[in-house]
């Protein structure tokens, strides 16, 4: 299934984290499986890189849902961010 883009950017991307181009994207449905597995459709994992072996968070916001992110994504944010913070201040 082909991915369908979503509407207007909200307020978080256009003043927050600004990006160019389709960034949201609905790649269909799945089905939990009998030991709670899920498939990432095929597009998903092409767009996101996402190849067998790699290791991805499963985060929860009660309100808006799971989410999955590439742990190596993750630890490299939290680097930049110990990065700055261990600079000292000009």
């Amino acid at each position: 299934m082909k991915s369908k883009k979503c509407g207007k950017e909200d307020l978080v991307d256009e003043m927050i984290a600004p990006r160019k181009g389709n960034t949201k994207h609905l790649f269909g449905s799945v089905k939990v499986g009998e030991r709670g597995q899920v498939v990432i459709p095929k597009e998903a994992r092409e767009i996101f890189d996402i190849k067998q072996g790699d290791i991805l968070l499963v985060l929860g916001d009660v309100e808006r849902g799971i989410a999955l992110v590439k742990a190596e994504k993750l630890q490299a944010f939290a680097r930049q961010i110990l990065d700055s913070a261990s600079k000292p201040e000009e």
